[in-house]
């Protein structure tokens, strides 16, 4: 009904006529800068010299709408939004649109990765009334914040006609804009309603099985990513794809997985030049990206990258793995240990002007000077051709053989192949970092950081460069060191050497997460206590005592018309599903029937839905295949512990949580296990061990039998 609603206004206020501005041109000389000067956000900063008076969001621009009774436009995006950029230059840009909106509206802009509270309210607001969402994320509200009105991205002629509608029918006819926010703040409020599942579950393997056929439907097996365009890399769905496919041997779910990181391995979202990957692909073949370079899902792709290399050894898994790390060092880290968040898609051409994609996009020409006499082997190998062009004149490369593939068609071996590939990438590298680069946003995100410090534990796993377990450290010793309150709440973002933002949910559920895998290949205690007590500290904050499922925000927060619950799992895990699987690891480590009761409840409450409609719930799925199949407990205690741990870490074997120590210890997997002449393992299920044994290889026997 709602969304209905929403379209009948949208449609009257688009069709009461289309009244098109002419510009003003800008005058460089004169810009003046609002209040945004003063805000640490590289998108805010971004926005600081329009001619729109933008105010941050705070309590005193809130209340200045009240104190004006104006409506308030909040505006929502992020630095490297490629469609952002375009509205700013066409409308936020614009005198005469800056005009109408600073004479009739409370401008607030938006960050949304600093303030991703806001951005989910009017999402999901947006949502209810257009059936779609995106940024930038424009909503017109109510002067106390309740919306009316929204959508994405609108041209200049239509945001010009929106502001004078909706501004119009404001004034002449509040009383019904109001009955409709009212309507519509409900529906808000009531989107994300669980209801509280008090019947016993038997979360059993047969459903499971029901539930991933389902999933299966929605993957390409081909292509790889999910049916259609755009394709999205989706790091949750692999990880409990892989997973579950490994514990059932459903080899087309493991072929699939292969098949999809091949994919995008091979296509123009992997930087076959630079390393790392872009946000998505345009098409269905992972051929032309959204050229922007987010931290979150590099971050992730290490961590899936890192698990199959365990699993098959297959060295191009590695190449990409260290490529990505290659990346990650060169442009997203900073010296304290921190990452930065992300590279735009925008970056300045040879006339000096934002282009998507320019950084990254090749000429023949270009090609043809710059490789000379192996320009030919190199065409042929990156599809310098109709199948990797892309539009006017520029080549996005991409590859459509495998190594073994293509030597065999040109006689070659792989080690000339390798050899003259590394040559190619040290030339293109060279002449591209001439060009302009893409902006970088330098915030820092507690969650994206807690991501990729995950990403390099993984990687420690599957590689064992001890240098990825050096960075992993230094990243949870800034997180502790920075973001981390003596009161032991966490902050979300930082810049520029200053702590911002009250912690959300995510901030938690990540940082509690990649402290317990840190645990897990150092065996250091700390990191397991420090997971602990910020489990507590979101328990009491965070948790909804009614349906026990943890809010997004904080009891302290206050400027918001509701508190969301994050539940379904998207490119990135939901809070809820990360928080109820280390939930369910804090039970096993401390033998604590409250976590693990906790963790049951929200597997509970998510049930039905996550069976019919698993797209949404993979991370959950993960979950439930920990309750539905073995799941076991690695106890190492001795003094070889560490030496037998990096055996074992080896090792891709996802049903298992491992603790250990190389004294004696009081952890309940671990209490009255020391022996100080002989290292034992101990499997373990719920507490209960099988006979210890003293090589891994008995142990993985226990396990894998």
């Amino acid at each position: 009904m709602l969304r209905h609603i929403g379209y009948y206004i949208i449609s009257i206020l688009l069709l009461m006529g289309c009244s098109q501005n002419n510009t003003t041109a800008k005058n460089e000389n004169t810009k003046k800068a609002n209040d945004l000067i003063n805000e640490s956000s590289p998108y805010l900063l971004q926005h600081a010299y329009n001619p729109v008076a933008w105010k941050a969001w705070n309590d005193e621009s809130l209340q200045l709408a009240k104190e004006q009774n104006k409506l308030i436009i909040i505006s929502v995006g992020y630095s490297a939004c490629h469609w952002c950029h375009v509205m700013e230059e066409e409308s936020f840009e614009n005198d005469s649109i800056a005009k109408l909106m600073n004479a009739n509206f409370i401008n607030i802009k938006v960050d949304r990765e600093e303030r991703p509270d806001v951005d989910q309210v009017y999402m999901n607001a947006v949502q209810l009334m257009t059936g779609g969402g995106g940024w930038p994320l424009n909503c017109i509200t109510l002067p106390d914040g309740r919306p009316v009105f929204g959508g994405t991205y609108f041209t200049k002629a239509q945001w010009t006609k929106i502001l004078k509608d909706v501004s119009q029918l404001y004034k002449d006819n509040p009383e019904k804009m109001i009955a409709y926010a009212e309507k519509l703040t409900e529906g808000v409020k009531n989107s994300d309603l669980i209801i509280v599942n008090d019947e016993p579950v038997e979360f059993d393997a047969i459903s499971l099985s029901a539930a991933v056929d389902e999933l299966k439907k929605s993957l390409d097996f081909k292509r790889g990513g999910q049916k259609g365009e755009p394709k999205f890399p989706m790091p949750g769905h692999l990880d409990f794809l892989l997973r579950y496919s490994f514990q059932t041997d459903r080899e087309e779910l493991k072929a699939y997985v292969l098949t999809t990181l091949d994919k995008m391995a091979n296509g123009g979202i992997y930087d076959q030049i630079g390393g790392g990957f872009s946000r998505y692909s345009v098409d269905e073949r992972w051929h032309i990206p959204h050229f922007e370079k987010m931290l979150y899902d590099n971050a992730q792709l290490v961590s899936v990258y890192s698990k199959v290399y365990q699993l098959t050894n297959n060295k191009g898994y590695k190449k990409i793995i260290e490529e990505t790390l290659g990346f990650i060092d060169k442009e997203l880290s900073a010296e304290e240990g921190a990452f930065f968040s992300s590279l735009d898609a925008d970056s300045k051409n040879s006339e000096e002007e934002l282009e998507e994609g320019a950084f990254y996009i090749w000429t023949e020409n270009e090609l043809r000077s710059l490789l000379e006499n192996d320009y030919e082997l190199f065409k042929a190998y990156y599809n310098i051709n109709t199948i990797g062009k892309w539009e006017k004149a520029n080549y996005v490369l991409y590859k459509t053989l495998s190594d073994e593939e293509f030597i065999a068609d040109h006689q070659l071996s792989l080690s000339d192949l390798e050899s003259k590939r590394y040559d190619w990438k040290q030339k293109l590298f060279k002449a591209r970092n001439k060009r302009n680069k893409p902006r970088l946003d330098d915030k820092v995100l507690t969650s994206w950081n807690a991501l990729m410090l995950k990403g390099y534990v993984d990687a420690y796993k599957a590689i064992g460069n001890e240098n990825y377990l050096i960075k992993a450290i230094a990243n949870a010793k800034f997180i502790k060191k920075n973001q981390l309150k003596d009161d032991g709440s966490l902050y979300h973002s930082y810049k520029d050497g200053k702590s911002t933002v009250d912690g959300f949910s995510e901030d938690y559920a990540h940082t509690i997460t990649a402290f317990l895998d840190l645990y897990q290949v150092t065996l250091n205690e700390q990191w397991l206590q420090d997971a602990k007590q910020l489990m507590d500290y979101t328990i009491k904050h965070f948790l909804n005592d009614e349906t026990q499922m943890f809010y997004f925000t904080s009891d302290y927060a206050s400027n918001l018309i509701t508190r969301k619950t994050e539940v379904f799992d998207n490119v990135i895990s939901s809070s809820n599903s990360v928080l109820a699987e280390c939930l369910f690891k804090l039970g096993h480590y401390y033998a604590d029937k409250a976590y693990s009761e906790l963790a049951n409840q929200m597997l509970k409450n998510v049930n039905e839905g996550m069976l019919k409609t698993p797209f949404g719930y993979t991370n959950w799925l993960s979950l439930y295949l920990s309750h539905s199949n073995p799941y076991f407990e690695v106890a190492i205690s001795g003094t070889e512990a560490l030496d037998k741990l990096k055996e074992l870490k080896a090792l891709y074997i996802p049903n298992i949580l491992i603790s250990g120590a190389t004294t004696e210890s009081d952890l309940p997997l671990l209490k009255n296990k020391f022996n100080q002449d002989e290292t034992l393992i101990y499997v373990c299920v719920n507490g209960t061990c099988k006979l210890p044994v003293n090589t891994v290889n008995k142990a993985v026997g226990q396990i894998l039998k």
